[in-house]
C-alpha cells in the first residue's frame, strides 16, 4: 500500500509517500527561521507558509518518487526544503476548466476558500500531472495548532476528492510513538534539513510497552498493549517539557528555539567540570552526581508522587526567581542554570517512567518526540536499558530502549504515513472513513 503523508500540525510543512514499510520519498519545509524573531510560533503565520508552501513541497515530492506517470508540462520548478515558497505554481496548462469539471471545481473552491494562495496554486498544478501510483492519503488532524492543522487536512480532503482516494485521520502523537520504526540515511544536505528515509523495519518491540512522549506542547507517559492500542496513564499538569525549556532560555536571553541552546550550555559545562577535575583545579574529592557540584540546584516537582503526572511551572518560576536574584549573569552562571535545570528535567522524566515500567511490566520503552533530540535526555533514557538489565525486579530486567533517529525526532511526514499503514492494516475499516468528519482538533488525546 502506498501512503501519501501530510504533516501540517505546527510549523514543519512535511509531506512523504511510503510503500509498505519502504519510503519513496520526502520533502519539508521548516519555518523555524520565521518565527525566530517572533520568539515563538505564530498560528496564523504558520497557517499562512503551510498554504503557500504545500504544493510546491508536493511538487517536489512527485519529482522524487518513482510512482507517478510522465508528466504532462515540460517545464518543472526546482524547489528545496529551506527556500521560502514563491507567490504561486507556474504551470503550463493553466486553463484547469479543461481538467475540473464544474461541480469539482466549486467544491475545491469551497474546500479552499480560506487559504487561497493554495487554492490557485492547487488548480494550475493538478492538472499538469497525472494521478500518482497512491493508494490512500494520511494526514494529522490533532493536537496542535488548528489553523495550521486545517491546511494539512483541506489540502488532503481535496487531493482525495479529485484523485478518489480515502483519507486515515492521525493522531500526531501516534505518529511520535511509531517513529521509532523507521531507519534513516542521513545525506550532506542534513543541514538543510533534507532527510533521506530508507526503510521502515519493525524492531523487536514487545508489549506491553511504556511510551514517553516530550515535545514543545505534551508529555505524556502511554501504556501500549499493542500498536493502536493505546492509554494515557500520565500527563504534564502545566507546561510541557518543550515549553519550559523553551521559557527558560527566554530567561537567559537565548535564541528561539531555546531547547537546543539550553542543551548546548549545559553540555559545555559538564565538559568543562570534567576537565577541570580531571585537571587537577576542581575539588576532586566530592562525591555526588553532577548537580551536587553545580552551585545551583532546582526543584524536581512531583518526582515523589503517587500518580505518573507531570508539572514544569514549578521548576520555570525556580529558575526565574534565581535569575532576578542573581541580576546580571555572566555566561559561566547561563551555563551552570541551564545545566542545573536540564539535570532536574532529567531526573524526573526518568524517575517518573521507572516507577511507570515497574506500575504496568513493560518490557519496552519508546521515547518519541521533538524533545528526545536533547543529548543529556537521549543518553539518559538509553543507558536506562543498561541500568535495568541489573536490576533484581523481573519487570524491570530486560528493558528495551526504543528511541527514533534524530532526524525522526521532530515533527515529520514519514512518522505518519507509517501510523497511517498500521491503521489501515489493524483496522481496515478507517480506509472508509468520511472525509466530512475529519477536522481539525488542537486539543486531540490518544
Amino acid at each position: 500500500m502506498k501512503i501519501l503523508g501530510i504533516e501540517t500540525s505546527c510549523d514543519e510543512t512535511a509531506l512523504c509517500v511510503t510503500e509498505g514499510f519502504s519510503v519513496l520519498g520526502t520533502s519539508l519545509f521548516s519555518q523555524v527561521k520565521i518565527h525566530e524573531k517572533y520568539g515563538g510560533v505564530f498560528p496564523m503565520l504558520a497557517k499562512r507558509e503551510h498554504a503557500k508552501n504545500l504544493i510546491l513541497l508536493f511538487k517536489d515530492l512527485i519529482e522524487k518518487i518513482d510512482t507517478t506517470k510522465q508528466t504532462k508540462s515540460a517545464s518543472k520548478t526546482e524547489t528545496t526544503k529551506n527556500q521560502p515558497a514563491v507567490s504561486a505554481v507556474r504551470a503550463v496548462f493553466t486553463d484547469e476548466q479543461k481538467y475540473f469539471t464544474d461541480i469539482q471545481k466549486e467544491f475545491l473552491e469551497k474546500m479552499l476558500e480560506r487559504e487561497p494562495e493554495l487554492l490557485v496554486a492547487f488548480l494550475e498544478y493538478i492538472p499538469t500531472i497525472e494521478k500518482p501510483d497512491i493508494d490512500a492519503i494520511a494526514v494529522t488532524y490533532g493536537p496542535g495548532l488548528e489553523p495550521a492543522l486545517w491546511v494539512g487536512i483541506n489540502f488532503a480532503k481535496a487531493l482525495g476528492y479529485i484523485w478518489g482516494l480515502p483519507i486515515i485521520p492521525i493522531n500526531h502523537m501516534e505518529g511520535h510513538i511509531v517513529s521509532v520504526l523507521a531507519s534513516t540515511q542521513v545525506t550532506e544536505t542534513e543541514k538543510n534539513n533534507s532527510v533521506a528515509c530508507t526503510e521502515i523495519t519493525f524492531p523487536a518491540i514487545t508489549f506491553p510497552a511504556l511510551a514517553l512522549l516530550i515535545s514543545g506542547g505534551h508529555t505524556e507517559l502511554v501504556h501500549i498493549l499493542d500498536w493502536t492500542k493505546y492509554e494515557v496513564i500520565g500527563q504534564t499538569r502545566d507546561d510541557a517539557v518543550g515549553e519550559a525549556f523553551d521559557k527558560v532560555a527566554r530567561m537567559l536571553s537565548l535564541p528561539y528555539p531555546g531547547g537546543p541552546h539550553i542543551g548546548e550550555l549545559a553540555e559545555k559545562e559538564r565538559k568543562e567540570r570534567a576537565e577541570q577535575k580531571r585537571s587537577g583545579g576542581g575539588d576532586g574529592e566530592k562525591t555526588g552526581d553532577e548537580s551536587e557540584k553545580n552551585p545551583f540546584i532546582f526543584p524536581r516537582p512531583m518526582i515523589h508522587s503517587n500518580d505518573f503526572d507531570f508539572s514544569f511551572s514549578g521548576l520555570k518560576t525556580s529558575v526565574l526567581y534565581k535569575i532576578k536574584e542573581l541580576g546580571e549573569l555572566t555566561p559561566k552562571i547561563k551555563q551552570q542554570i541551564a545545566c542545573a535545570f536540564e539535570d532536574a528535567v532529567v531526573e524526573v522524566l526518568l524517575e517518573k517512567t521507572k516507577k511507570a515500567i515497574i506500575k504496568y511490566g513493560a518490557k519496552s520503552l519508546i521515547v518519541g518526540g521533538g524533545v528526545i533530540a536533547n543529548t543529556k535526555i537521549r543518553e539518559s533514557f538509553l543507558g536506562l536499558e543498561k541500568i535495568t538489565k541489573e536490576e533484581e525486579s523481573p519487570s524491570e530486567r530486560g528493558l528495551k530502549v526504543f528511541i527514533p533517529d534524530l532526524a525522526l525526532a521532530t515533527d515529520n511526514a514519514v512518522m505518519i504515513a507509517m501510523a497511517g499503514y498500521i491503521q489501515a492494516t489493524k483496522n481496515p475499516s478507517v480506509l472508509k472513513t468520511d472525509p466530512k468528519t475529519i477536522v481539525a482538533q488542537g486539543n486531540l488525546r490518544l
